[in-house]
């Protein structure tokens, strides 16, 4: 669509939005109209934000969902702006937990952070997108400029949500420093003077309180666009690194598609909704026929795995993709391809998968041998100690997804 409307626009730009009842998707949706047509008059595109927090190293499919929406902002000639939570992730969003999140440091956040803009440059268009750091305004902030914020709510307010109700039902602990996340939500909204704000649907607390401090610091309040969740490979649990039920963006095409085939069927649709470019129509016309009976469910969700490593890899990967997975996981035939590891003495397991980077620490490394996910030549390691000796060509083999092939040489040689 070359030139939409500003009805097109709005269309475009609620689909998939929830925020829990009508009278406020109603609401937002006629703000949004008005902010449209207003920056349509005056020349100046909408500020258009959503916040990350640095928690773990990758951004997977569930970061996704709203950084696509951001990028049809873009596409729509509005500013999008990619928020780094390096200052909120010290607590971490309570929203949708049921217990305390555990505290990070901020050397581990920069450290995940690193890796965040570049992954996030795979959807969002660079010169169309203003990366900030909440940090920056947020670790300033005096003890009375704390309390000011704070004057804003109350206590009533906090315990009204969902997940803290239920655990002072339950007698659980609530942690004055989670009501703090909010406040600091909200104060980014002010510092960024932005137009909308992007999040998920349990976070619609966190964007209103935007809108209240936005109107207490004279600004006009954000639109608020809020999405429901991405559930992980488990088919029940939020997508998350933290539960290992997560789809990295930055994994090879072959993990993407493998993972993918991995969810449970009742998953289909909300991944068919949340993550492909497909139609309304065409999800409706894919789910019937999954129902009826005319398409397999194996089937389509060889589409929606060819359809994600297409998005973030591009059709001949997806094509690849695809080969790979009926050659290893139908046929059960070793790849075509694969790394090489070059040993000139025997080696202990733990190190070849660690130096390999097929683990991200030793510790990792012995958990999946002691999961019993290692695999030499096709039997299971049994040991932690096991020094493998090469006098010929083998395979080594972690997870379901992941093969290296060994040889005997020179280790310079390693690929």
């Amino acid at each position: 669509m070359s030139n939409p409307t500003i009805d097109e626009q709005v269309t475009i730009l609620m689909r998939g939005a929830e925020f829990g009842d009508e009278q406020t998707k109603e609401h937002m949706r006629m703000e949004l109209r008005e902010r449209l047509v207003e920056a349509k008059k005056t020349g100046h595109p909408l500020r258009v934000y959503c916040g990350y927090d640095p928690t773990a190293p990758d951004i997977h499919l569930g970061h996704t969902v709203t950084m696509r929406k951001l990028q049809q902002f873009q596409e729509l000639g509005h500013q999008s702006v990619f928020l780094i939570g390096n200052f909120t992730g010290l607590i971490g969003d309570p929203s949708d937990k049921d217990k305390t999140r555990p505290r990070n440091t901020p050397e581990g956040l920069a450290e995940n952070a690193r890796t965040y803009t570049q992954q996030a440059f795979r959807i969002l268009d660079p010169e169309k997108t203003e990366v900030r750091y909440n940090a920056d305004w947020l670790a300033p902030l005096t003890f009375e400029d704390v309390i000011g914020l704070a004057t804003n709510f109350t206590v009533q307010q906090f315990l009204a949500r969902d997940n803290f109700a239920r655990r002072h039902k339950s007698g659980d602990p609530i942690w004055l420093h989670e009501f703090f996340y909010a406040l600091m939500q909200g104060y980014d909204a002010v510092m960024l003077r932005t137009d909308v704000q992007l999040g998920a649907t349990e976070q619609l607390f966190n964007l209103l309180a935007g809108r209240k401090l936005q109107e207490s610091f004279g600004q006009k309040p954000q639109v608020c666009l809020t999405f429901p969740i991405l559930v992980g490979t488990d088919g029940t649990l939020r997508m998350s690194k933290s539960t290992g039920n997560y789809v990295g963006i930055d994994e090879p095409p072959e993990m993407k598609y493998g993972k993918t085939m991995s969810i449970p069927d009742l998953a289909m649709h909300n991944w068919f909704e949340l993550i492909t470019r497909w139609t309304p129509a065409q999800i409706d016309e894919l789910l019937q026929a999954v129902e009826q009976g005319v398409v397999h469910p194996m089937e389509a969700k060889k589409k929606l795995a060819w359809e994600i490593v297409s998005i973030f890899d591009g059709d001949e990967a997806a094509d690849k993709a695809a080969a790979h997975f009926t050659q290893v996981h139908q046929q059960r035939r070793l790849p075509d391809e694969m790394p090489t590891y070059t040993l000139t003495d025997p080696t202990n397991v733990v190190e070849i998968i660690f130096d390999t980077g097929m683990a991200r620490s030793k510790s990792e490394a012995r958990r999946l041998v002691k999961q019993g996910a290692v695999k030499l030549d096709g039997g299971r390691v049994a040991s932690i100690e096991m020094e493998i000796e090469v006098e010929g060509e083998r395979v080594l083999q972690v997870g379901k997804r992941r093969f290296l092939r060994l040889v005997p040489g020179d280790a310079a040689h390693n690929t």
